[in-house]
């Protein structure tokens, strides 16, 4: 089964019979939405910020919604995200792809691996090249305009927005764009060997770029206008991809039951 979670600004999924669902985790209650397509293939969807967009990005509960979509059966994973960009070359509106992260989060839990004994988690490629590739496809044939090329995601601690000097030094360590909420997610989704891709939207220029002053109304003013071509596009995605991702790249789930 494939998940999509919808971050800022995607809070549903267009044209499709619903089902609530309250998963019981370990590490919480955790609500769903079960999507029953047409064709008979089932998706879940999850608005990563709750009901309302009411939990803020370092109090998300990202261990209890990726343990409750992994006991429901989910195999992979297609999520979005509203993000800042370090450069003008990712002006606002711009769809990309991620290719890496760099973690700057604080506070946050970032493991199911809390013991006893030691689990080292390789990351070398957390987003599935399987799944991006599908997203590729799809845009292309929708005539969805994507970034040529995969960005690396600075993900900070948040609620707060970075300062020019954080933006000045993300940019020299090799980051294209900056949000708060791809770790642990994206993390999470390989302890549990679920593929994992993630879509960006950018809704602002970062701190201090040609004396930009970020948002989080111009977050939600751009994610209210583009939130519905991503929602399609993952939706579509998600479709051809099928109940189960055919991928041999990314490794199994280290150890977790």
């Amino acid at each position: 089964m494939i998940a999509i979670i919808g971050g800022t600004g995607v809070y549903q999924l267009p044209g499709a019979e619903t089902e609530e669902r309250e998963l019981e985790t370990p590490y919480g209650t955790i609500g769903v939405t079960l999507r029953h397509l047409p064709d008979g293939l089932d998706i879940v969807f999850a608005a990563r910020h709750g009901k309302g967009h009411a939990v803020p990005p370092h109090r998300l509960p990202s261990r209890a919604l990726l343990w409750g979509l992994r006991d429901m059966g989910v195999t992979g994973i297609l999520s979005t995200s509203a993000v800042g960009a370090l450069t003008t070359d990712l002006p606002p509106g711009t769809l990309a792809l991620l290719g890496d992260f760099m973690d700057f989060t604080k506070s946050r839990p970032t493991t199911f691996h809390d013991g006893p004994g030691v689990v080292h988690v390789d990351v070398t490629e957390t987003y599935c090249p399987t799944l991006r590739g599908a997203l590729r496809d799809v845009a292309a044939r929708m005539g969805v305009p994507l970034y040529p090329r995969d960005v690396v995601y600075v993900c900070t601690e948040g609620p707060r927005f970075e300062t020019p000097s954080e933006i000045r030094a993300y940019r020299m360590l090799g980051g294209d764009v900056v949000g708060m909420t791809q770790v642990p997610e994206a993390v999470l989704a390989r302890e549990l060997g679920i593929h994992y891709a993630g879509v960006a939207l950018v809704t602002n220029l970062a701190a201090g770029i040609e004396g930009s002053r970020p948002s989080h109304h111009e977050v939600l003013d751009l994610m209210g206008r583009s939130g519905e071509t991503v929602a399609r596009l993952l939706l579509q995605a998600a479709a051809e991809i099928g109940e189960n991702p055919d991928c041999s790249h990314c490794p199994k789930s280290e150890g977790m039951s």
